[in-house]
């Protein structure tokens, strides 16, 4: 089986807004940064899943239009801080978020283990699936660290210790029964 994990293209938003399920715009960069990440991908039949945020899923649909949207590829919810600039975030809030960014929730919004609940929840469904086709996966950035976090055994603190591009593929591929990682932000 292989699996390729699509990172959504540059949103449309100024830098230093916070956002997770905000249903955001892509820039004018979204043609080229889609033909960029083309040769990552495997040709003809594939199984498509995404996020069904805009931004995800204006890419998926660059792709085929039989795809599988599923609320459980979306983003972490910021909750009342979705769309606020970060500095408008109370010092001690946000601080207090920074210190356990896997079990704190902004208010109203997801932990980063109520992330990996749902997104593990996903990723387990899928396994239990035979494809012979290749699986392409159009989501987020918190979702792909998700994935690598559990496939590599990796604590979920660390899963900001490497970097995703917008418009980025990381693949997985079955070896002798094992999920393995073959390269990451292509």
């Amino acid at each position: 089986m292989e699996i390729y994990l699509v990172r959504h293209t540059t949103p449309k938003v100024n830098k230093g807004i916070c956002y997770g399920q905000s249903d955001l715009e892509v820039t004018d960069s979204f043609q080229s940064e889609y033909e960029r990440l083309l040769p990552h991908l495997p040709p003809g039949d594939r199984v498509i899943y995404t996020s069904p945020l805009r931004r995800c899923h204006l890419l998926a649909k660059q792709f085929t239009s039989d795809l599988s949207l599923d609320d459980r590829l979306k983003e972490m919810s910021f909750g009342a801080w979705e769309l606020k600039d970060w500095t408008e975030i109370p010092d001690n809030a946000l601080n207090e978020w920074m210190e356990d960014f896997v079990g704190q929730r902004p208010p109203g919004g997801e932990s980063f283990l109520d992330l990996h609940k749902r997104v593990l929840d996903f990723w387990d469904e899928l396994q239990q699936n035979p494809y012979d086709t290749p699986i392409i996966i159009s989501t987020h950035g918190g979702v792909i660290r998700v994935i690598v976090c559990h496939l590599l055994q990796v604590p979920l603190t660390h899963a900001f210790h490497f970097h995703l591009d917008y418009g980025s593929v990381t693949k997985v591929a079955t070896h002798s029964k094992i999920l393995r990682l073959e390269y990451i932000n292509r």
